[in-house]
Formats: C-alpha cells, sequence, structure tokens
C-alpha cells in the first residue's frame, strides 16, 4: 500500500529541511492534536495518538539533504515513511511524505483512511513551517 502526501512548499532551504527531519524531536511539532503519547529514544520516536496503538518509527536510509527514512520498530507491521526533499531555491524547498507499508489486503482496507488521513494532516502540518 503507497500513500503519498501533497507536496509542499517551505520556507527552509533542502539543508535546513533536512536537518529538521532528522531531529525527531521535531516530529513532535507536525503530529495531529489527537497524539497522547510521544517519546524520543535514541535514534527512534514513539508516540501514541486516540484510540489506536502506539507506533515507534525508527530512522533509516536517509539521503542527505534530499530524503530522510523512518521504518516501522515492529516486525509485525513492515513499513516505511519518507519525506523526500527538492530544493526549488536557497531559501525554499518542496517537501512530499510517501508512506509505503506491506500489509494483507484485510489490514490495508482497515488502515488506508486512517493512514491518509494521518499523512495528510502531517503534511498541513508540514506546510505551517
Amino acid at each position: 500500500m503507497n500513500i503519498e502526501g501533497k507536496k509542499v512548499l517551505i520556507a527552509k532551504s533542502s539543508k535546513e529541511a533536512y536537518n529538521f527531519f532528522m531531529t525527531l524531536e521535531n516530529f513532535e511539532l507536525l503530529m495531529p492534536t489527537s497524539t497522547e503519547k510521544f517519546e524520543v529514544e535514541g535514534d527512534s520516536f514513539l508516540f501514541g495518538l486516540k484510540g489506536m496503538p502506539e507506533i515507534r518509527l525508527v530512522l533509516g536510509n536517509s539521503v542527505e539533504y534530499s530524503k530522510v527514512s523512518l521504518g516501522a520498530a515492529s516486525s509485525k507491521l513492515s513499513f516505511t515513511l519518507e519525506a523526500n526533499i527538492l530544493s526549488v531555491s536557497d531559501s525554499s524547498s518542496e517537501v512530499q511524505l510517501q508512506f509505503d507499508g506491506d500489509f494483507n489486503p484485510m489490514m490495508a482496507m482497515m488502515v488506508k483512511k486512517p493512514l491518509t488521513n494521518f499523512i495528510d494532516t502531517l503534511t498541513e502540518n508540514i506546510a505551517k513551517l
């Protein structure tokens, strides 16, 4: 299952955007208002949304100034969330979130709408940076 967020223009260079996403504490600024828990531990963070199970994301294979990759810490759910960064000018860049998960068809049907809403909320909050 693949979900692509909208592309948003932000007033940060690609280097600034990359550094923002590599600082995991900053993800708390992007989370929905329904976030009940957010904890950073080393190269990962744990978050919990109201009515949803807690999820731990771990920094994965990132590409300097162009991609920050996060993956599921649990092998039960295999997915990645990437922030793709494209330099537009010295002071602005375009960011697009991309979620890619390997779920069985029943699970995919159940989580597609909540995940799409989650990606949309993260994207809206990135646009406010």
